[in-house]
C-alpha cells in the first residue's frame, strides 16, 4: 500500500480498516463496517474513506424505507434530503403544511401509520434507481411494527449490504 499523507498536518499517516459511526448521513444509528480510515499518529486526525458514496446513500435510503419499524423524524428528514426536496416540496406531495413536516422531522409530533406508508411510497417511487423495488416495499407494509424501536443499521463495505442490528 502506498504511503498516505495526513490532510490535517501533512505527516505520514496509516490506512486501517475498521468501523465508523456515519452520523454525517443524518441518521444516528448507521455504522459502516470494514471501511478504510486514514489515521495520523502525529496529530490524531482520522478520516474515513467511503467508497461509492451514491450507492451507499441509495442503500441507506432503501434500508430506511424497508425497515420493519415506524419511521421517526430523522428517517423522514433523511428521505426528504435523499430526494433533494425542500420541506415545502415534500410537504406538497404529502398534502400537509410544511410546519407539520417540520414537527415530524424534529420528533415533536408522531407520524401516523398512513403518513408513514405514504412517505415510504413517495421515497421508493421517486428515489434514484429504487423504483424497481416498489413491490417489495409495498408488500412489507403489513409487517411494519408499531413500536418505535430504533434498529442500528450496519453497512458492510465489502458486500455493500445493510443489516439491522
Amino acid at each position: 500500500m502506498k504511503p498516505v499523507e495526513c490532510n490535517a498536518c501533512g505527516a505520514a499517516a496509516k490506512v486501517v480498516r475498521g468501523s465508523y459511526a456515519f452520523t454525517e448521513c443524518g441518521l444516528k444509528n448507521v455504522t459502516l463496517q470494514g471501511v478504510e480510515m486514514i489515521r495520523c499518529p502525529h496529530c490524531g486526525d482520522e478520516q474515513v474513506v467511503i467508497p461509492h458514496l451514491d450507492e451507499l446513500m441509495r442503500t441507506l435510503a432503501f434500508a430506511v424505507i424497508r425497515q420493519p419499524y415506524r419511521l421517526q423524524g430523522e428517517d423522514v428528514r433523511f428521505l426528504r434530503k435523499y430526494l433533494k426536496m425542500t420541506q415545502a416540496e415534500f410537504a406538497s406531495y404529502l398534502e400537509i403544511d410544511k410546519t407539520n413536516l417540520s414537527k415530524w422531522e424534529n420528533n415533536e409530533d408522531r407520524i401516523g401509520e398512513q403518513s408513514d406508508r405514504l412517505i415510504r411510497s413517495i421515497a421508493i417511487a421517486l428515489g434514484d434507481r429504487l423504483k424497481e423495488r416498489i413491490e417489495e416495499v409495498v408488500r412489507s407494509f403489513p409487517h411494519i411494527h408499531k413500536s418505535r424501536r430504533r434498529p442500528r443499521l450496519e453497512w458492510d463495505a465489502e458486500s455493500s449490504s445493510v443489516s439491522y442490528v
